[in-house]
């Protein structure tokens, strides 16, 4: 005995794949962009939380930091929203913001190193999720198909 697959099914399970990554990547830059508010805000705060470090390459003022951070957590925060629509403009931006993330995160690894290394393997996953899902295989990840609503 054989199975038969038709296409439809085939197609509809990478669809759902494909919804499925673009909503784990959404709600990791969502959770990426808070988080990264709240460092932010921390940091402009000049908190005690972060180390201060000397002779380092990268040095730049804790208020600085807390700019770039709150500026990152913001823009991904707003790319993931674009992520929920599944909107092609918001699965480059979030690659890009994700990317920028991980990059201030390492330049800033000295005064939090723990939370920097945990920052980038979010942003890791996020650029992984997003660059997986083809084109064609994209849609509404909160629609099904063959259904009208």
């Amino acid at each position: 005995m054989t199975a038969t697959h038709t296409t439809g099914q085939r197609s509809t399970a990478k669809q759902d794949w494909a919804a499925g990554t673009t909503v784990f990547a959404a709600v990791m830059l969502m959770l990426a962009g808070v988080l990264d508010i709240f460092r932010g805000i921390m940091a402009i705060a000049e908190d005690d939380v972060f180390v201060t470090t000397r002779n380092y390459v990268f040095e730049f003022d804790l208020t600085s930091w807390g700019w770039i951070h709150l500026a990152l957590g913001a823009i991904g925060v707003v790319v993931s929203l674009g992520l929920f629509r599944a909107a092609t403009w918001a699965r480059v931006s979030g690659v890009a913001i994700a990317g920028l993330i991980i990059i201030a995160n390492f330049l800033s690894l000295p005064y939090y190193p723990a939370w920097s290394i945990v920052m980038i393997a979010i942003s890791g996953f996020i650029i992984w999720a997003l660059c997986t899902v083809r084109r064609d295989d994209s849609f509404e990840p909160f629609e099904r198909p063959g259904r009208d609503m």
